[in-house]
Parts: structure tokens; sequence; C-alpha cells
């Protein structure tokens, strides 16, 4: 049996969910494919230990399409404050007073009620499965995967692994970085394995839900902490957090072996004094990192978007923001190409989504990777001029500002001398 549609979005992950979403706000027939069932809430259950920082321009984006507030009415936490630091001890660190290279990025600076949300995964995608139900237009076809792609000059067929098959003018692969559709449709990806792998902890301390999160910067790798919200009635007092620590593959696969009571104790003794006492450790998960970058967003009747497209060091949590600027971006042209008449699969249109989002999405893989070989290392004069960065960002408000708006996706350029400094790293050119 055959079915016809306008689009098909492969993967229903939070970025695929949102573009079908908007895709049928916008009037369009779309069929939405994902190997997972519809993710499901308990609310009496611990957080997910998968979470997103989702900017103010993604909560935004969120609210148009009708999927904030059922996130609220499940679970988020807003966070005002954002602080990074310098925790590698050398001699040269004696050169600037320690304070001077602790910065702070606060929304009360920017006029703004926060900077962003802490939002589980598996929140946000449910309420955007919800969304996407919603709209009249929007078949979620859940529990099942692509095991064929055709490419005609009119039409595209996609085969599903029950036999199924799906006809629509574009496919578009939303279905991460290890995409079916983008190795069917034949699309390379350059990639660049970090050394490092990262491990994330979720857990309950004590004390109130905070609104500030921070990075220490080490040089085996930032160790990281996002709030959560409260632990309610059982645990009085107590909240949950997510913590997050970088570092080579052999330290995380001891921290992995040690039991729940010996890694609290190697948490606080290894995290920054600004770390919360922690009681208890729920879930612990470790996965490599790496940066990668499709050679091209298009291929024929076949578009990328988020991670198919491209990934990026984990560093400030910024990977889905830019997937759900793709699917807004990508929206735009789709609705742009169907107004003028044209195929959906036109190449003009495709062509100018990639213009638009493949810089954007390079420059910032250039600038998580500019702190990542600020930050990894221990070499005087790059420890030297990171403090010195540090304090420029402290001394400097208009300038810690525009990075802080840059992040929260409310600028699409880095300031001018961070660009600069994007432009001179080592072995970048072919992003």
């Amino acid at each position: 049996m055959t079915q016809a549609y306008d689009i098909v979005v492969v993967g229903a992950g939070m970025v695929g969910a949102a573009l079908a979403t908007g895709l049928g706000q916008d009037g369009f027939r779309v069929a939405v494919v994902d190997r997972a069932p519809a993710p499901g809430f308990d609310p009496d259950t611990a957080p997910d230990i998968r979470v997103s920082a989702l900017s103010a321009g993604t909560e935004r984006y969120l609210q148009r399409l009708g999927a904030w507030p059922q996130i609220s009415a499940m679970r988020s936490t807003r966070y005002r404050r954002l602080a990074v630091w310098d925790e590698t001890r050398h001699p040269l660190s004696t050169l600037l007073p320690r304070q001077l290279t602790e910065v702070e990025f606060d929304a009360a600076n920017l006029d703004c009620a926060h900077l962003g949300h802490i939002v589980e995964n598996s929140v946000t995608q449910r309420a955007l499965w919800q969304a996407a139900e919603a709209e009249p237009g929007v078949t979620v076809l859940a529990g099942r995967g692509v095991s064929a792609l055709e490419q005609d000059p009119d039409i595209a067929t996609l085969t599903l692994d029950d036999g199924q098959r799906l006809q629509a003018q574009l496919v578009v692969g939303a279905d991460g970085g290890q995409s079916r559709v983008r190795e069917l449709a034949g699309i390379g990806i350059a990639r660049n394995q970090y050394q490092q792998q990262a491990m994330v902890i979720s857990a309950r301390y004590r004390g109130p839900v905070a609104d500030i999160t921070w990075q220490g910067f080490y040089p085996s790798g930032p160790r990281a902490f996002l709030p959560l919200h409260s632990a309610g009635e059982q645990y009085p007092d107590e909240s949950w957090a997510s913590l997050v620590w970088y570092d080579a593959p052999a330290e995380l696969a001891r921290l992995k072996a040690l039991t729940n009571t010996e890694l609290l104790a190697e948490i606080q003794r290894s995290f920054p004094p600004q770390l919360p006492a922690l009681t208890h450790i729920e879930a612990r998960a470790s996965f490599p990192i790496a940066r990668q970058h499709a050679t091209r967003y298009f291929s024929g009747r076949v578009v990328l978007a988020g991670d198919a497209a491209h990934t990026i060091n984990p560093l400030a949590g910024q990977g889905v923001n830019l997937g759900f600027q793709d699917a807004q971006c990508l929206q735009d042209q789709l609705r742009e190409a169907r107004r003028a008449g044209l195929d959906l699969a036109s190449e003009p249109w495709l062509r100018r989504y990639e213009q638009l989002r493949r810089p954007a999405n390079r420059r910032m893989m250039l600038a998580m990777d500019l702190f990542y070989h600020l930050f990894s290392n221990r070499i005087p004069p790059v420890h030297l001029l990171r403090n010195l960065g540090l304090g420029a960002a402290r001394a400097l408000p208009l300038a810690r500002n525009q990075v802080t708006r840059y992040a929260m996706g409310l600028d699409d350029q880095l300031p001018a001398a961070l660009k600069k400094l994007t432009e001179r790293l080592p072995g970048l050119g072919r992003l």
C-alpha cells in the first residue's frame, strides 16, 4: 500500500517533531516516521538523564508551535544566570586575581526575565508530539524505520521496514547524527572525534532550585551544573540537577565503575566548590562527542535538518537550539516555494536554506571549538590568554552581553572579535 504526502519527515525527535508541527500548521500534508514509540511522562518519576538548555529564541519558537504550554505543565527550570571560570591551577594564575577570571552572564543586564530553560529531552519531545498530533494534516507513524529510498524526477518514495510505502515531493532527514536518510541519499559527512567523552549524572542536592547554570573548566574538560526542579514532598528541601563531567574515556570508565556512594564522594571532591551538597545519584551515562558536518544539506528530493546535518561540541548545550533554527528556516523556505507554485524540492529554495543555515551552524561549531582549544590544555601562553579573555569579558559588559544574546538566539552574528578568533582555529576550513 502506498500513501501520498507533501512531505515526509524521518525522525520525530525534538527537531523533526517541531518541523512537522510547523509544516502542518502551514497546511502541508506531512507524515512523521520514527522507530521509537510516543514518549511518556510521569510527574512522580526521577528526571530524564538527557536534558537540554533551551534558549530564549527556542522558547519563542515553541510558543508559536503551541508546545510551550505543555512543557510548562510538565517540567522545566528557568535559569537567569550562567557562570564560567577557569579551574586550572598554574604559576601564571598568580598574574591575575582569581575573581577576574570568573564571568557571570545575567539576564538582568539584558532586560530579560531569564536566559533560558533546562528541560528534559523527553518532556520537550512529548509536548511536540502532542502538538504534531493535534494538527489534522500531520500523521505520526511510530515504531517504524526506513529500509529504502527511491528518488524519481517527480517524486520520492520511502519504503518502511513493515513494507509500507510513502510518497512525497520532499523527504526531510531529521533522524540524528547516524542518519539513515543521509546515508540512503548518498550525502557525505566530515567528522572530527574529540579526545574527550562526556558523562551525564542525574542527582539530588540539598537546597532550593537554583537559577544559575555554570561550567568550571579543567585541562581534562569542563564540569557543569544544570539545575532542574524540586525533588517534591518525598524529599523536602532537596532539588534535582544534571551534572556533566567531560574527561578522557579511560577516566570516565573508572568513574562509571564506582558505586553510587563512591561516585558521590568523587564528584564532591572533583567538582568546583560552588557545587551544592549532593544527597543521591539516580542515573549516569557516558557518550563520545564529535563534531560533524554534512558535505551538503540536500540532494535531489532529500534535505537534512538538525543532527542529521551537523553535530557540535556540547559545551554550551547549543546543538538542539541550532536544530530548531534549521526547522524554522526550512519551514520558511518550503512555505515560500509553495506560495510561488513550485515543486517543494525545487533547488533554489533548498539551496537558499543551506546558504542560510550552513554559515550559522559553522559559526557555532567554531565558537565551541574555540572554547575547546583554549581550555583543554595547560600550555602557559594559552592559559594566560584564556584568563585574560575571561578578565576582559568581566570588564567589558557590552561585549559580554553580545555573546549572551548570540547564545540566547536573539542575535545571529558572533561578536567581531570572537569571529576573528574562530577563523584562525586550525583544521576547520573544511566545515
